[in-house]
């Protein structure tokens, strides 16, 4: 029998060996994990038993996954999409437990078994399906927001069904009083999460901050949901649910990024725990003699769910290929749905071989999502030739304006920053083609007279249709920097010098964005900041004049590390002369120099009111930043910024010294 330290040390080197192959196979990590806990739980090697300690082990994966999804929920974000919420994802989660239960109580399981069946595969993965929809910049379609809104949904239906486990284990008593005190239970805890508990969380996390300890922030963290968890079970419910409603108070305060910043770390370890958890449950005997049933009964899941999906999204007044992809996105199990069967079976409520059985459906679900997933699109396009004309027809139109235009340029974006661009355009006389994916604003926007068609700027078929190749520039007005390198990269691989603006947040994302291919970057965050601060010093009384020449000097300042690409300062106007602007130069030293064999800090770079950008060296790859120790040798290449006249004296001075 393996001591406490060897079976952690088992479980880690077991852990890094298997991701890391997985990694390198291109599969993801859940599987690895769950590989770890199969081979080494209580039904295989059994290294792990199934023990009092081990179902401790279960929960307590169980409890940081709870705690994690909780952490991701957004009252604002539950507002803005609440008619897909609780319309479509209310009518998925309630058809599909009502259709599973008779299903059950049709082949003779019981009520309590068939609930707990019906609700394990109500659940769709929201760690799969986020994550493949964020890869595949996917998350603003049509069919991702359905999704996103589903499995919110389903994320809020939890709570009731971890509530109404505990009362399906004792129908002995009167089940109509259990499911009102039920009732009032979820009342309570939801009052505490959105009323009580953000102040009080607000007030508790501001006296742990002051002390301004990542270690004893964390450990907070950590208290906190293992409190919850713990009055939860008091409560006569469950560990999984207090960490849920840990997790979800959390995130209505002020410190939910710092807390999502500092478990970041290890998220997916304790994400991972959890799958080993799963692995150990699984009987591997039992799935390879019904393996036949098995692997029906997924297809049957499968396919009811797809249907159903499609059918709602069809009823919510969607288009059939859009129902079809959401129905694809979310056809698999989740997360919730091994929280659920667990649970269930700690209840003795599913046991044996159904358990086994719904367990190996849920998880053959799960492996196969990641595969199937990214065909949503082919499959909706195959099933919906109307889908796939529509696309066909939207191209059309994009390319029958496109043709008509030459030395344009196009909008990608039509949001708030787009159409005010827009409109600086029309009033310069400069012609522009607009495409967004956003239905009902390129709607509106057509009625009112706005050039602006529907469709992904990161499709290379939608790009030539709106003039491509015809095209003076591009502009990115995209708010997520993901969406806008997709569109980049596509742009770059075919089209390698057209001038591409990009807007982003903040700095943060400027290399980022360069290396990608864009020319200028624009931080509107910054220069927002510039605005309102040049309307405050005019408002103040300082002259319009000194206030440009401010702004000039800042971003001239802030852009200088990457001010070769704007080959100026920002913020040229047709009155200036370029002598007067900051240019690039490049001086190739020789050895006659002057300045050869001295240190930068010698040279009296202020005289001449010029900056070193940074200096080229023969054989070395990166450039060198221009520190004052730096000795400048033959073969160097100072890249320097400065106006032109201050660059031609520079330049007399590095070969003569006067």
């Amino acid at each position: 029998m393996f001591e406490s330290l060897q079976l952690i040390i088992l479980l880690l080197v077991s852990s890094v060996f298997l991701v890391a192959l997985f990694k390198y196979l291109s599969l993801p990590p859940m599987i690895a994990y769950f590989v770890v806990g199969l081979v080494l739980g209580p039904n295989a090697l059994g290294i792990l038993p199934d023990s009092e300690s081990s179902r401790h082990f279960v929960e307590f994966g169980i409890v940081f996954l709870m705690f994690t999804i909780g952490l991701e929920f957004s009252l604002p974000k539950l507002n803005s999409m609440r008619n897909i919420l609780f319309g479509l994802g209310g009518s998925q989660v309630l058809i599909t437990l009502l259709a599973v239960i008779m299903g059950g109580v049709f082949f003779g399981l019981q009520l309590p078994s068939a609930f707990i069946i019906g609700a394990a595969l109500t659940m769709s993965s929201t760690a799969i399906v986020s994550k493949i929809l964020i890869e595949r910049l996917d998350l603003n379609s049509r069919h991702g927001r359905l999704s996103i809104g589903i499995l919110l949904f389903q994320d809020i239906a939890v709570i009731f069904i971890l509530i109404l486990i505990p009362v399906f284990n004792n129908l002995d008593a009167d089940l109509f009083k259990l499911i009102i005190f039920a009732l009032l239970k979820i009342v309570f805890l939801l009052f505490i999460v959105f009323k009580a508990g953000k102040p009080l969380m607000n007030f508790w996390f501001d006296i742990v901050a002051k002390n301004k300890s990542r270690e004893l922030f964390v450990l907070n963290v950590l208290m906190i949901t293992l409190i919850f968890s713990y009055a939860t079970k008091l409560a006569g419910l469950s560990y999984a649910l207090g960490a849920f409603l840990a997790g979800m108070i959390i995130s209505e305060t002020r410190y939910r990024h710092q807390v999502e910043s500092d478990i970041t770390s290890f998220r997916n370890i304790l994400l991972g725990l959890f799958f080993i958890s799963v692995g150990m449950m699984l009987n591997v005997g039992i799935l390879i003699d019904n393996f036949s049933l098995i692997f029906l009964l997924f297809l049957a899941f499968t396919a009811f769910k797809i249907i159903l999906i499609t059918a709602l999204t069809t009823m919510f007044k969607y288009e059939l290929g859009v129902g079809i992809r959401t129905g694809v996105i979310l056809s698999q199990a989740g997360e919730f749905s091994f929280v659920i069967l667990a649970l269930g079976q700690k209840n003795a409520i599913i046991t044996g071989d159904i358990f086994q059985i719904i367990l190996s459906v849920c998880l053959l679900s799960m492996l196969i999502a990641p595969i199937l997933i990214p065909f949503n699109g082919r499959i909706a396009r195959w099933i919906s030739k109307g889908y796939s004309k529509k696309s066909e027809t939207l191209v059309k139109q994009i390319e029958g304006v496109g043709h008509d235009y030459s030395d344009h340029v196009i909008l990608c974006g039509y949001g708030r920053s787009g159409q005010y661009l827009g409109r600086f355009l029309k009033e310069e006389n400069i012609s522009f083609i607009a495409i967004d994916m956003d239905l009902n604003r390129v709607s509106d926007a057509s009625i009112a007279g706005e050039n602006v068609m529907y469709g992904d700027a990161s499709r290379r078929i939608v790009l030539r249709a709106a003039g491509i190749e015809r095209a003076k520039a591009i502009i990115v007005a995209y708010t997520d920097d993901r969406s806008t390198e997709k569109v980049l990269n596509v742009i770059r691989e075919s089209y390698p010098i057209l001038p591409v603006i990009v807007r982003t947040k903040d700095e943060s994302s400027v290399d980022k964005l360069q290396n990608a291919g864009a020319t200028d970057v624009v931080p509107e965050v910054q220069e927002g900041s510039l605005m309102l601060a040049s309307h405050a010093l005019v408002l103040l009384g300082i002259p319009l004049s000194n206030v440009i020449k401010k702004i000039r000097i800042f971003r001239s300042e802030r852009y200088k590390m990457f001010r070769g690409y704007f080959a100026g300062a920002t913020d040229v106007d047709q009155e200036t002369s370029s002598q007067d602007l900051p240019q690039l130069h490049s001086i190739e030293i020789k050895e006659y120099f002057s300045v050869c064999n001295n240190q930068i800090s010698s040279i009296p770079l202020k005289n001449f009111d010029i900056e070193i950008q940074y200096i080229r060296r023969p054989n070395m790859l990166e450039n060198i930043e221009p520190r004052p120790d730096i000795i400048i040798s033959a073969g160097d290449i100072l890249v320097i910024i400065g106006t032109q006249e201050n660059l031609n004296l520079f330049e007399k001075y590095t070969i003569n010294g006067e």
